[in-house]
């Protein structure tokens, strides 16, 4: 499977299982197993850079099992091939987000309009509770 042209993951390191669709859809859903599961060893993979790794395991965490496997299912289509490239096209799309490091944050400071802005709209809002208040209550 090519993610970029550097980037490529052996068809062996993917297993794909299969298992009955939740949902309706009539007696099909209760004799097809059209539900297609992804596995892929990510602790055992050389197909990805260390930093890449570290990346994708930070980003999607929830994904991944304590043994260090990636897990992704799909089961929005009726025949197991559909549901099967559609897990490989949602692997393509983790990838792609672990691919590039995030760019750095620049710090800023508010700029002096802002802060009088947020200061007026403060005293805005203190007198108009100050006005709901009844009289001699203080």
């Amino acid at each position: 499977m090519f993610i970029t042209e550097s980037i490529q993951i052996p068809d062996q390191e993917l297993e794909f299982s299969f298992a009955r669709s939740g949902g309706p859809g009539g007696q099909n859903v209760n004799k097809v197993a059209s539900k297609a599961i992804l596995r892929w060893k990510l602790a055992a993979t050389t197909a990805l850079p260390a930093e890449v790794k570290a990346r994708f395991l930070r980003l999607h965490s929830s994904r991944i099992t304590t043994d260090g496997d990636l897990l992704i299912t799909s089961q929005v289509y009726r025949d197991q091939l559909r549901n099967q490239e559609a897990c490989l096209v949602k692997l393509r799309d983790l990838l792609q987000l672990a691919l590039y490091p995030p760019k750095p944050r620049k710090k800023t400071k508010p700029t002096r309009g802002s802060r009088e802005r947020r200061l007026q709209s403060k005293q805005h809002r203190s007198k108009r509770k100050e006005g709901r208040l009844k009289p001699g209550f203080e």
